[in-house]
C-alpha cells in the first residue's frame, strides 16, 4: 500500500512540474470545435481542468467505496458478535441440557444401584439363614450321631462288666 501511495505521489510532482514548464503551451488560446460551434480557449487548460475533474470523481467514488465497505464491515462485525453470542448461548443450553440429562441418568443408576444392593442384601440374608439352619441341621445331626456312638458305647462296657461278672 505504501508503494502505491509513495509512486502516485511522485507521479504527481512528475505531472506538476510538467505542467509548470510548460504553463505557457498550456495557456495558449486554440480554437475549438464544440460540435455546434467553435470557440478560442486554452486546449492545455481545458485537458488540465478536465484531468483534474476525473481525478476528484475517481477519489470521490474511492472515498464513498471506502466508507461503504467500512459501514458494511461494521455491520457484519456487529451481525458476526450477535450470531457469536447466540451460539454462546446455544452452547451454554446444550451443556445445560446435557447436566440435566446426565444427572436424570445417575439418579436412575442410583435407584437401580440401590435397588440391585437390596436384592442383594436380601438374597445373602436368605442364603446366611440357610446356612445357618444347615449347620445347626448338621450339629444336630452330629450330636445324635455322638449320642448313638457314646449309648453304644456305654451299652459295650456294660456289657462286658457283666460278662466279666459271670
Amino acid at each position: 500500500m505504501k508503494v502505491r501511495t509513495a509512486l502516485l505521489l511522485v507521479v504527481l510532482i512528475a505531472l506538476t512540474v510538467f505542467t509548470v514548464v510548460n504553463w505557457s503551451a498550456f495557456t495558449t488560446p486554440t480554437h475549438l470545435s464544440l460540435l455546434v460551434t467553435t470557440i478560442e480557449a486554452p486546449l492545455g487548460a481545458l485537458m488540465l481542468i478536465l484531468t483534474a475533474a476525473v481525478v476528484v470523481a475517481f477519489l470521490v467514488f474511492v472515498v464513498y467505496l471506502q466508507a461503504t465497505t467500512a459501514r458494511e464491515a461494521r455491520r457484519l462485525t456487529k451481525e458476526l458478535h450477535s450470531q457469536r453470542e447466540l451460539a454462546d448461548r446455544a452452547e451454554a443450553s446444550r451443556f445445560t441440557e446435557l447436566r440435566s440429562f446426565i444427572a436424570q441418568e445417575l439418579t436412575v443408576l442410583r435407584a437401580f444401584s440401590a435397588e440391585g444392593d437390596a436384592k442383594l442384601a436380601s438374597r445373602v440374608d436368605t442364603a446366611e439363614q440357610a446356612l445357618r439352619t444347615d449347620i445347626e441341621h448338621a450339629g444336630n445331626t452330629l450330636a445324635a450321631y455322638i449320642g448313638q456312638l457314646e449309648h453304644r458305647l456305654e451299652s459295650s462296657d456294660t456289657d462286658r462288666a457283666e460278662g466279666d461278672r459271670h
